[in-house]
């Protein structure tokens, strides 16, 4: 899975916002790339560009990561980077790239939540 050269660990201000939230709790697996542990942990908002994960021991920003979303039935496994960090709440998880046609199931899974 390679990464575009042009996406920055940090989003610029642009990039902020650039996509609808879903307040939606759906479960996701994130590895630091160092770290072969996995973190099982729950979204509390998901949109095209990233994702909030409530965590105690928040990641610090910059952290890349290795996470693995589970939309329905479907399983999309993805690089992010971490881009903002809240001490004892959670992380802001900005996606970089995705694995085969995770992009297209990420899409059509938030398609569904706003036709609901």
């Amino acid at each position: 899975m390679e990464e575009p050269e042009k996406k920055q660990c940090q989003p610029s201000v642009a990039d902020r916002r650039a996509h609808r939230r879903y307040a939606v709790q759906v479960e996701i697996e994130v590895r630091q790339d160092e770290d072969s542990v996995p973190m099982r942990l729950s979204t509390t908002d998901l949109s095209r560009n990233g994702c909030y994960v409530e965590l105690m021991m928040p990641l610090p920003v910059g952290v890349r990561v290795h996470a693995t979303l589970w939309l329905g039935d479907k399983v999309v496994r993805l690089r992010g980077c971490v881009v903002t960090r809240h001490p004892q709440y959670g992380n802001g998880i900005m996606f970089l790239a995705f694995q085969d046609d995770g992009q297209q199931v990420l899409r059509a899974y938030l398609a569904q939540l706003r036709s609901d």
